[in-house]
């Protein structure tokens, strides 16, 4: 399991005082008001940023950092991906799962059959559309239904599935 987990990317700035845009990747945007820091990471370094404000705007967050003063300093962190510590996630429900834990699952049929290897999950406002990919490259998207995902078995690293009649 990965020791940090994303929960946005910084997509622009706003205004002139140092807050940047975040789109977030949780399901429930005001889970920023309980975090005091977020690492913002880029391809180059990852950097520990103290959160001084919490704002909303829309569907986006708007994040002030200690030490980002202005517009140019915020410019810089856009496109950052933030990520907090497992530690500071809020505790899931029964049956619920971080995306993060589930991407690299082998994926197989209900008939023991393997179908490939979770590759990501798109969010379409209603459910998750789980991309599989199989080892000759086929991609095949499944909805994140009971009738299609059986079971999701983090210990032992799989995913089983039923195909229904016209999904594949």
């Amino acid at each position: 399991m990965k020791k940090k987990l994303e929960v946005g990317q910084i997509v622009n700035t706003f205004g002139i005082k140092g807050f940047v845009k975040v789109y977030p990747y949780v399901n429930d945007v005001t889970r920023f008001n309980n975090l005091k820091y977020v690492y913002a990471k880029s391809k180059k370094e990852e950097k520990k940023l103290e959160i001084e404000e919490v704002k909303y705007q829309k569907n986006m967050v708007l994040l002030k950092f200690k030490g980002v003063e202005t517009v140019e300093e915020a410019e810089k962190l856009r496109n950052n991906y933030l990520e907090i510590d497992r530690s500071d996630a809020i505790p899931l429900e029964e049956g619920e799962f971080f995306i993060a834990d589930l991407i690299g699952l082998k994926v197989f049929l209900d008939t023991g059959e393997e179908l490939g290897i979770l590759e990501d999950i798109y969010n379409t406002g209603s459910k998750d559309i789980y991309v599989v990919k199989d080892k000759l490259g086929k991609s095949y998207l499944l909805p994140y239904i009971d009738e299609v995902i059986k079971k999701i078995d983090l210990d032992n690293s799989k995913i089983i599935v039923h195909i229904i009649e016209g999904l594949i």
